[in-house]
């Protein structure tokens, strides 16, 4: 990340309150947070590879997160944001094991405050 400028969060979550809660808590530890809701123009807005960060749910309009991960690692093999699953669904284990050997991180969103997400990501 370059520690000139914040660092950039995209966020693609349909959730108001849940985007909501992210956006205060990473604009406070000092993250410039773009929230979009609709998962084609979320797809578009990762391919343009400005941001160091991009959590993903899977369950947004119009495209799954499952295959918005997928087309970001065909199509943009040089992205340079660090790729966090954010999900509230259930996955079996062999599905689980296959995002999270495509993402750069995997989070159950009931499991995780907005601080302890933020503290997850100034780890990477």
């Amino acid at each position: 990340m370059d520690k000139s400028a914040a660092p950039t969060i995209l966020c693609i979550e349909d959730e108001q309150f849940i985007s909501d809660l992210y956006t205060r808590a990473l604009s406070k530890a000092g993250y410039e947070v773009t929230v979009e809701s609709d998962g084609v123009r979320g797809l578009e807005l990762a391919k343009s590879n400005r941001f160091d960060i991009i959590l993903l749910d899977l369950m947004v309009p119009n495209i799954t997160g499952t295959e918005i991960l997928t087309a970001l690692r065909a199509e943009v093999p040089d992205l340079k944001a660090k790729i966090i699953i954010t999900t509230n669904l259930e996955q079996h284990e062999e599905v689980r094991g296959q995002l999270e050997r495509q993402a750069d991180g995997y989070v159950i969103k009931a499991n995780v405050t907005p601080r302890e997400l933020t503290e997850l990501l100034q780890t990477l």
